[in-house]
């Protein structure tokens, strides 16, 4: 399953956010339609595996970006606070099927790597209300909190030619130094998913 395409219906509330976000959003969001493409030129260092995963070797990742502000509940949050444990980053939107399709998978792993210091974060985006994103998770009983994204701005907070979300779902792993590892773009089943987080976790 490919993934989603962006609703085109968006709250009239939001549309002056979304246009504000200029010529880079647009270019996202027609990213968001296609299969997946690399993460652009000016970073070579990362290879994609035969499970369609990116990866960086440890010397040539790069930081992630500041990534904060307030949950679907209302909580403010800042990744930047994980540094020590490894981040899995899941974009994501109640009205799209492929992360509907995989979100039993993220709970499930979630629960089994916690221990292990693996924190994952959700970045529910195209969503008009909170509510909407909220009856998601309490659906698919996500453990884990989501950051609340209508318009994608902190999808483009991401450094150019990084390992950078461009379609939606897309997940991010971020190693215990706060940099960014790995990315998969679709839906991910529990063992790709295990596979994408073990590596990092094994990381000394």
């Amino acid at each position: 399953m490919s993934a989603c395409r962006v609703p085109r219906r968006l709250a009239s509330h939001r549309r002056t956010a979304l246009f504000a976000a200029g010529a880079a959003l647009a270019a996202l969001t027609l990213s968001a339609c296609g299969e997946g493409t690399s993460g652009g030129s000016e970073q070579t260092q990362f290879v994609e595996g035969k499970d369609g995963v990116e990866r960086v070797a440890k010397k040539d990742r790069r930081p992630a970006p500041e990534l904060s502000g307030k949950t679907t509940r209302g909580e403010q949050l800042n990744v930047a606070d994980y540094k020590g444990k490894v981040v899995v980053l899941n974009v994501w939107g109640s009205w799209c099927a492929p992360c509907i399709a995989e979100a039993p998978n993220f709970a499930k792993v979630a629960n089994e790597t916690k221990a292990k210091g693996v924190q994952f974060i959700g970045i529910n985006t195209r969503d008009s209300r909170e509510s909407q994103a909220v009856s998601f998770e309490e659906q698919h009983k996500a453990p884990y909190p989501s950051l609340f994204d209508p318009t994608g701005k902190l999808m483009l907070r991401f450094p150019k030619g990084s390992l950078n979300p461009q379609a939606i779902p897309s997940t991010i792993a971020v190693d215990r130094d706060g940099k960014i590892a790995a990315r998969s773009i679709g839906p991910l089943g529990e063992d790709e998913l295990r596979k994408m987080v073990q590596p990092l976790i094994d990381e000394k």
